[in-house]
């Protein structure tokens, strides 16, 4: 009798172990998902309208950019270059999934086919991906939660973001460090579809704009050019205001002005 409960006893451990272990195993996704989706929603609410510099960085040269930039949701955003003189007026913008760039000198709009979306924006070790279809790694990508770490003083999840099948992304797989206490994203490794590393952000310099914190500087380093780097600093931020849908226009990309 004695030999039937502790084995009766055991079976009903073990299966409440594999419960457990399902049960966990799904809150983690979930919660992979809910954060990724709370660190977007911190970058830039509902609304945002930012003012910064981009320094591209090189071995033997630097070249600055300034630029505004406005988003309302996930699907919409839009990028002005106010200088230099020779850059100034060049925008571009997203429209759910379609994207363009305006170039003043030639009077041209470009639209940014997927293959593009790999490519160089302005020259910095950003790509149009980067910059201006961020929230993609929300609907894109599935998203697992690996552990925790230390990132520049801040306790942060690590997530790793799958592309799903047919996804049209850049990234097979990016791996991000997000602030378990501000959700804003320390730290992205970009990885391509052979699972090598192509570029890794950081950010730095916290600082309470517009109402919420925000990493006022994100260094993008690109794993096979040593000296290389863009950084990108925040002046000016703005969150949660109205603005209509119509701002997000190819006429209004091509009528912006500083």
């Amino acid at each position: 009798m004695r030999y039937t409960v502790n084995t009766s006893f055991n079976v009903a451990l073990a299966l409440l172990l594999l419960l457990s272990a399902f049960v966990s195993s799904s809150s983690l996704a979930k919660s992979a998902t809910e954060i990724v989706t709370l660190s977007d929603k911190q970058m830039r609410g509902d609304s945002s309208y930012t003012v910064a510099t981009m320094n591209i960085i090189r071995p033997d040269w630097t070249r600055s950019m300034s630029m505004k930039s406005w988003t309302k949701g996930q699907d919409l955003s839009l990028v002005l270059v106010t200088s230099p003189a020779k850059d100034k007026g060049s925008a571009s913008l997203k429209r759910q999934k379609e994207m363009w760039n305006w170039i003043p000198s030639i009077e041209r709009v470009i639209k940014i086919a997927p293959s593009m979306l790999s490519q160089s924006w302005m020259g910095s070790d950003f790509t149009n991906d980067d910059l201006i279809n961020q929230s993609s790694i929300v609907v894109d990508y599935q998203h697992r939660l690996i552990e925790e770490q230390i990132i520049d003083g801040d306790n942060c999840y690590v997530i790793d973001a799958i592309a799903k099948p047919d996804a049209p992304v850049v990234w097979s797989k990016i791996r991000l460090w997000v602030s378990t206490e501000s959700y804003l994203q320390r730290k992205v490794e970009f990885y391509d579809e052979f699972d090598d590393l192509v570029n890794t952000m950081e950010t730095f310099d916290v600082e309470l704009m517009g109402g919420r914190l925000i990493a006022t500087r994100m260094i993008m380093l690109p794993a096979e050019k040593p000296g290389n780097k863009t950084e990108m600093l925040t002046h000016e931020a703005q969150f949660d205001f109205d603005i209509g849908d119509d701002f997000f226009s190819q006429s209004q990309m091509k009528a912006l002005r500083d």
